[in-house]
């Protein structure tokens, strides 16, 4: 079985091998699906953005399939306060952005945002590029199974506000969807778990996962929840 243990340096390669059979509809999604099926954001043609990515992290938990999600930081200027996966922009040691530095990157940056382990990861697929007008980002979503779970917490307070998991069961629960709506007009899925409000980007490739994945349940798509709900 593959070990996606290195972050800098060696191969870091993508292996489905021993993957649990829950995972089996993941793993064909990564494989069919298309990069405007996930979002109408696509990486600019000239090549331009800043290449980043995340680590799409599932494990198993006391109540079945769950994802790794973290809450940013509330004096960070970007995102601030906002649930995402962990991640971030691609370093020059992590390789070339078009072949295994993106692997590299998602599991470096996990560890350094959450204290991950990541010998335990197994990354077994590999999402469409996508593009963040607001920050530029182009991110290469980076799918993982946590074959050995070690702990995770707060590494940089100044970074992440907390690290948390989800069960898929509540992402996928109609009580806990919605859509979010914000004050400069955009409307997007979102999920109201953990005491977090899970949108934007995060959010949307979660809703396709779940579609494309065939775990998704109806839904009031009129529910609609505003950014600012907890005040």
């Amino acid at each position: 079985m593959a070990r996606a243990s290195e972050t800098r340096g060696g191969a870091v390669t993508l292996s489905k091998e021993g993957l649990p059979a829950w995972l089996a509809p993941v793993v064909r999604a990564a494989e069919t699906i298309e990069p405007l099926q996930l979002s109408r954001f696509l990486p600019p043609e000239n090549g331009s953005g800043r290449q980043s990515a995340v680590l799409i992290l599932f494990g198993e938990g006391e109540r079945g399939p769950e994802l790794l999600l973290m809450e940013r930081a509330g004096s960070l200027r970007s995102h601030a306060g906002q649930p995402s996966f962990p991640g971030g922009a691609l370093d020059p040691e992590d390789g070339d952005p078009h072949t295994d530095g993106p692997l590299r990157a998602a599991l470096r940056e996990a560890e350094e945002e959450t204290g991950l382990d990541p010998s335990g990861v197994q990354l077994f697929g590999v999402l469409p590029a996508l593009y963040i007008p607001v920050s530029r980002f182009v991110v290469t979503p980076v799918l993982g199974w946590w074959r050995a779970p070690s702990p995770v917490d707060v590494v940089d307070p100044n970074e992440t506000a907390r690290v948390f998991t989800v069960p898929v069961a509540d992402l996928t629960d109609p009580a806990n969807r919605a859509t979010a709506v914000h004050p400069r007009g955009y409307q997007g899925p979102a999920f109201l778990v953990e005491s977090a409000l899970v949108w934007g980007f995060t959010a949307g490739v979660i809703d396709r996962l779940l579609h494309f994945a065939g775990w998704e349940r109806p839904w009031d798509r009129e529910k609609q929840v505003p950014l600012d709900w907890r005040s």
